[in-house]
């Protein structure tokens, strides 16, 4: 007689994210400066030259989708103090 199947072990509960450093910089830094972030970055890797000019266009394209991510975030948050500033219940 087979031995009875053994249960699953059960499954540990995942720790909630939390990114201290994302988080301070979008609540302490004024959207135009968060906005405006990555422009000498941007700026440097267009003069780049050579061998190193493929490497660039890469960074400028990861740089790209954090900007894009980044801008997520500020209308995010805008739009959260909005809806904090708005109204309350209905009428």
């Amino acid at each position: 007689m087979p031995p009875p199947p053994k249960s699953p072990p059960p499954a540990q509960e995942l720790p909630a994210l939390s990114y201290p450093a994302i988080e301070s910089l979008l609540e302490g830094t004024p959207t135009e400066d968060i906005r405006a972030l990555f422009s000498p970055v941007k700026d440097g890797l267009s003069v780049l030259k050579g061998p190193k000019v493929e490497l660039g266009k890469k960074v400028q394209a990861a740089v790209g989708h954090v900007e894009e991510l980044l801008e997520v975030l500020v209308e995010t948050r805008e739009r959260l103090i909005a809806e904090a500033k708005g109204p309350k219940g209905r009428k």
